[in-house]
């Protein structure tokens, strides 16, 4: 078998016959591959040419020297970490990983690390300090607070005589003029700047007059900067009660104050904004909530008012409803009293006529104990008579009240019927004098249900 590695895939009197000829993306793979075994990981020195920043946050540059220059490319992740401003002429070491870049078969560098030439030292003891603090958990996200949406007290830890105080005092008169600001100043460089930073920390915990605390200065190099490395300085920081806003330097300047803060902010000016809220957003919004709740209260007056109308208009429908019935019980009631009224003059006859017999029986002498025995007997069957009479139609009307209670509408409603009417308020008896869509309302025991016809009627089957 012969081996693909001696092989040249771009030669054809090299491959044997049959053999499959390989892409140019391997042929570049196992040229990447072979760079990573023979080169790795190796701190190169040189001068930056033709820097580009990408959209992406990506660099793009050519480290050169006298003799040679190659292409280079920084990803924005680790673009983040440099803690200096790179620019075209700038003498830089760079930790670089050689590559192809495929897509154009072009050999360049991957950068990993930068640091100014003559600084490497001093950046390599960050590096470790970095390390060894976020080993000990120093700056965990779980470890910050949320700063107060509303601060009452800002405190400002920094030089008096620095311009980044003027940029914070401008911008937190500018958003939020009701905080009050107080200024611990302390020294932002030299020897005595740590512990003088650190004992303002110190201070403003003690004091607690204050929501949170912003500690910073402006840019500088890594050198300026270094006070806001020192570690006594980070674990104050870290340990505050306080909330606390970094704004150490530029956006491309990292301290390791910036990680053991609550919340890193790229410049002094942007941690005022980050700190405090826009007034005049608020007093907009204010307004906005305002004009809401009023159109809210508005809409729900008319909602009501439509509520009012609808159940109006559902009693009207009702009372139309009601009075076929209401009449027919009338006529019920006419008749029962005009049948008890027949009845009672039949019973008052009869009994006329049964005493001027009895009396016509007297009279005549002719009153037996027979006649008088028979007489009771009427009597009892003429009581029961009457009874019977009354009760009758008694009866019938209670036998139509029940009736009539069936009937009403409402109880029919009850069993699951429904009343259909039309647009114009009408009640639809006939499904042939429904259109598709015609708007209908369903009134059923309990409120109202609006429908619209799909489907052309189909007239009941004779």
């Amino acid at each position: 078998m012969t081996n693909p590695r001696n092989e040249d895939p771009t030669s054809a009197s090299a491959a044997p016959a049959g053999a499959t000829a390989g892409s140019v993306s391997q042929l570049l793979s196992r040229i990447t591959q072979a760079l990573d075994r023979a080169i790795p990981l190796l701190w190169v020195r040189g001068e930056i040419s033709g820097f580009k920043r990408a959209a992406s946050g990506h660099a793009y540059f050519d480290l050169k020297d006298d003799r040679a220059q190659i292409a280079c490319v920084l990803f924005r992740n680790r673009a983040a970490l440099v803690p200096f401003a790179l620019a075209d002429g700038l003498a830089v070491e760079c930790r670089v990983r050689v590559a192809i870049y495929e897509p154009r078969g072009q050999l360049q560098c991957i950068v990993e690390q930068v640091r100014a030439v003559g600084a490497g030292e001093l950046y390599e003891a960050f590096l470790r300090l970095k390390a060894r603090l976020t080993a000990e958990g120093l700056f965990d996200e779980a470890r910050k607070r949320p700063l107060p949406a509303f601060p009452r007290s800002i405190g400002i830890i920094t030089s008096r005589e620095a311009a980044a105080l003027a940029d914070m005092l401008r911008v937190l008169r500018g958003r939020w003029p009701l905080a009050r600001v107080i200024l611990y100043p302390a020294s932002v460089q030299g020897a005595a700047a740590p512990a003088e930073l650190r004992a303002a920390v110190e201070v403003a915990n003690v004091r607690a007059e204050c929501d949170l605390l912003i500690i910073g200065r402006g840019g500088g190099s890594l050198e300026d900067l270094w006070a806001f490395n020192d570690e006594a300085l980070v674990r104050a920081v870290a340990a505050s009660r306080l909330p606390i806003v970094s704004a150490v330097g530029h956006e491309t300047d990292f301290t390791l104050c910036d990680f053991a803060a609550d919340l890193r902010a790229p410049t002094p000016s942007a941690a005022a904004l980050l700190a405090t809220p826009d007034a005049s957003e608020i007093a907009a919004r204010v307004s906005m909530l305002g004009e809401r709740l009023a159109r809210a209260q508005s809409r729900r007056l008319e909602q009501l008012a439509q509520r009012l109308d609808r159940a109006a208009a559902r009693i009207a429908s009702t009372q139309t409803l009601l009075a076929p019935w209401r009449e027919r019980t009338f006529g019920l009631a006419t008749r029962l009293a005009r049948a008890l009224a027949r009845a009672t003059e039949r019973l008052r006859e009869r009994h006329a006529r049964l005493d001027a017999r009895w009396h016509a029986l007297v009279a005549h002498g002719g009153a037996t104990r027979l006649a008088a025995e028979r007489l009771a007997r009427l009597e009892a069957r003429m009581a029961v008579a009457a009874r019977t009479v009354c009760d009758r139609p008694r009866q019938r009307l209670m036998r139509a009240a029940d009736a009539l209670a069936l009937l009403d509408p409402d109880r029919v409603l009850e069993r699951g019927y429904a009343v259909v009417f039309n647009a114009a308020g009408g009640v639809v008896s006939d499904a042939a004098r429904v259109r598709p869509g015609d708007a209908l309302r369903l009134r059923l025991a309990r409120g109202e249900v609006p429908v619209v016809a799909s489907d052309r009627p189909t007239p009941p089957a004779n």
